[in-house]
């Protein structure tokens, strides 16, 4: 696992991070979802789902005689997931600790493979759609969900919280992931014989939304990569100014964009 992937599992604030996030782009997952049928009896798996991921919506998704297994390699965020899925009474959802890349998940068995923001921290991008492509059915759908962080600006401008993102994007490239993966979804989908859809979403934050303080949540789960490329000293003073930018009660924002790559096995 890529430095980058290591550094924010290990972080208790990536718990509430990744429910966020989950809560956040809820929206676009279901919107996508509604696009595409699921057959009678579905199988559906979450790849790296954490603790919460597509879990709710593919306990929808999959039907009364359908199951969704959310995968991850980290028991944390399973016992997060199971919370919710206690809470939230998802009948027809199953959690295993699984790793990606010595996957035990069986072969050919999903109408759905997701996996959202595996691409970006874990690199190894064509070792990852080589494994999706395995696990789908023929004729199932893998949905790839990844960032491209051109669109993730702030107004008015927030110099020191901009440059933090760049150090942030600097910092998963340094580790081995790459923030901009969104933009090598369709190309991946491509290259194992799947002719890729895209949808982009950008979001609008208003002011004081949770989500606006994303930069500094990355901070805080990736300062050893930080401080390795930055000094402390202004590692930390942008951390600083970034804070009082963005307690501003006139600061609004845009998300960087989630592009969605999907398409059917053939």
């Amino acid at each position: 696992m890529p430095d980058a992937a290591y550094t924010l599992r290990s972080q208790a604030t990536e718990l509430r991070r990744l429910r966020l996030q989950a809560e956040v782009w809820e929206p676009a997952g279901r919107s996508l979802l509604e696009t595409l049928s699921a057959p009678g009896g579905a199988q559906a798996v979450d790849v790296g789902c954490g603790s919460m991921g597509w879990l709710a919506l593919l306990d929808e998704w999959v039907g009364a005689s359908g199951r969704a297994i959310g995968a991850d390699v980290d028991d944390a965020m399973l016992a997060a997931a199971g919370a919710l899925v206690e809470q939230r009474e998802l009948r027809r959802v199953d959690l295993v600790n699984d790793d990606l890349f010595a996957t035990r998940l069986p072969a050919g068995e999903f109408d759905l493979v997701h996996a959202r923001f595996q691409l970006c921290p874990l690199g190894r991008h064509e070792e990852q759609i080589a494994i999706y492509r395995r696990l789908v059915k023929p004729g199932g759908t893998i949905v790839l969900e990844d960032p491209d962080h051109s669109t993730w600006t702030f107004d008015p401008h927030a110099p020191a919280t901009e440059q933090l993102v760049d150090l942030v994007v600097a910092a998963f490239a340094a580790a081995g992931g790459d923030f901009d993966a969104g933009l090598r979804g369709a190309p991946l989908l491509a290259s194992v014989g799947i002719e890729p859809k895209v949808r982009r979403t950008v979001l609008a934050l208003p002011p004081e939304h949770p989500y606006l303080r994303l930069p500094l949540e990355f901070a805080q789960s990736l300062r050893p990569r930080l401080v390795e490329l930055e000094s402390e000293a202004h590692v930390d003073a942008l951390i600083a100014e970034a804070e009082a930018e963005l307690a501003s009660p006139r600061r609004v924002g845009r998300t960087f964009t989630l592009v969605q790559s999907y398409g059917a096995a053939a």
